[in-house]
């Protein structure tokens, strides 16, 4: 099949990119996490100020998205511009780490599905059998395995059969997962499970001296934030991974060439997807420490702090919500960054950047079939790696995420520049989001004295090692083939 006359179909509304750009922003993180990350890290207020900063953060890289997309209306979005402002090595940089943004998000969501069937089923405990095994001290079972791979071949399928059908299911999964956690905010506004003496240790604490310390209960106050550098470090701990929490509405320029709809419509479509996803993680964080007296302890023990929270204030009903939500959550996660990583898949090896297998669009569908397939077969890792993966696929999300956000910037600066644009605005919102993302990156990867927890942790260093490995094996291979236009 010829590359070059390869065309992709308009089928993408704008109610279909925004539960692309919204069902890719909420995964599973906004529900497991507050018990996980949020509450021990940042508190309820830390937490709160946190995801408010990074949604203004990504307002300002989103004006630059915004800019872009009218300019490079295909698909590959960051890809792209940064090919037509950097040239080559550029831009396979920022492709290389864009594609671990979005293609760790897809084995990320689908470790946790396990997670929800193990705390929805009670003790019937329903997918653990079969052979096991232990990563990180977690138990990795057959069933667990079995279950989420059939959802990643499922959900890739659909991705491949047409991008339509695929817009229809996540735009009635973000839907589900919308009014899902706003009954459940409302419920807790007239709950009386739900009160604010529950707020403990607001700023959060030192999991991990307290874990070594074996504290628990009261003993759990000594390791708490407080002061201006505990609060500083309770707010830093969550807004360094605000690239992974709203990693998802800059996908939309990667379905750019499918819009059946006016470009200029992008902002709009960004800006209500980035709110909807603050509203979301605020809320579920909140929720699951207004409505759980004891829940310094529950963290410690490990427990899912928000389904707790679920059912303390409606019974089972709470929980059948709380199911609903967050698998309506993991599988819009998972077909929205699939069409995502598939594209910018697709748009690298239409240009030489990887092998031109990848490049392959499918005659009866539309849809860059290689490339789909290639993602589901490295998708199918996250099962096997198991829940405890989970973090270091979030950092790997972050800094992907961050290496994106700052090159689409700084080539939005570029192009403005070439094009005699002199728009005040935009180019003061670009000068600051490339200031921000590099900042970002910063806190990623380099420890800070006083702000621990912030950077990577080990095992995130070496997959992010091996990711630059393999990144520079393809680079030698491909470099020659490389082209601009």
């Amino acid at each position: 099949m010829n590359l070059e006359t390869s065309k992709m179909k308009k089928q993408l509304s704008p109610t279909h990119v925004w539960a692309l750009a919204f069902g890719c922003i909420i995964g599973w993180g906004a529900f497991i996490n507050p018990g996980k990350k949020f509450l021990p890290n940042s508190g309820i207020f830390g937490t709160a100020i946190a995801m408010i900063l990074g949604a203004a953060v990504m307002f300002v890289i989103a004006y630059a998205y915004a800019y872009m997309v009218p300019k490079s209306p295909k698909v590959g979005g960051e890809f792209n511009y940064t090919k037509q402002c950097f040239g080559r090595s550029p831009a396979y940089l920022c492709g290389w780490f864009l594609m671990a943004a979005y293609l760790t998000n897809v084995p990320m969501n689908s470790t946790a599905i396990g997670l929800i069937v193990d705390g929805l089923d009670g003790q019937l405990d329903i997918l653990k059998w079969g052979f096991h095994y232990t990563i990180a001290g977690f138990n990795v079972y057959g069933g667990e395995v079995l279950f989420a791979s059939v959802i990643l071949i499922l959900f890739g399928w659909l991705n491949i059969v047409g991008v339509k059908k695929a817009g229809i299911i996540q735009t009635i999964l973000a839907s589900l997962l919308a009014i899902c956690v706003f009954t459940l905010t409302v419920a807790a506004i007239f709950s009386s499970a739900v009160s604010w003496d529950n707020v403990q240790m607001g700023w959060g604490f030192d999991r991990s001296a307290a874990l070594t310390a074996g504290a628990s209960g009261n003993g759990l106050h000594a390791f708490a934030k407080v002061g201006p550098q505990g609060i500083v470090a309770s707010v830093m701990a969550t807004f360094a991974i605000a690239p992974w929490a709203y990693v998802g509405f800059e996908t939309i320029p990667q379905a750019a060439e499918e819009f059946n709809f006016k470009h200029s419509k992008v902002m709009l479509i960004m800006g209500v997807a980035i709110l909807f996803g603050c509203f979301v993680y605020i809320a579920n964080n909140t929720v699951a420490c207004l409505a759980v007296a004891n829940w310094p302890d529950r963290v410690m023990e490990g427990d899912w702090i928000l389904l707790i929270a679920a059912e303390a204030m409606l019974g089972t009903f709470g929980k059948v919500l709380i199911g609903i939500a967050v698998s309506c959550a993991v599988l819009s996660g998972i077909m929205g960054f699939y069409l995502a990583s598939s594209r910018l898949l697709y748009s690298m090896a239409r240009d030489g950047y990887v092998p031109k297998i990848f490049g392959r669009i499918n005659e009866k569908y539309g849809t860059p079939v290689n490339a789909m397939i290639f993602c589901i077969i490295i998708s199918l890792s996250g099962p096997v790696l198991g829940r405890e993966a989970l973090g270091w696929f979030v950092d790997m999300s972050a800094i992907g995420a961050s290496i994106g956000f700052f090159f689409t910037c700084a080539s939005t600066i570029v192009t403005m520049n070439r094009d005699g644009d002199s728009r005040f605005r935009y180019k003061c919102l670009a000068f600051f989001g490339v200031i921000l993302s590099f900042c970002f990156i910063e806190l990623q990867l380099v420890p800070i004295e006083g702000l621990g927890g912030v950077h990577f942790c080990w095992q995130s260093y070496l997959m992010f090692a091996v990711w630059c490995f393999i990144g520079l094996v393809f680079f030698i291979k491909q470099r020659k083939h490389f082209i601009i236009d």
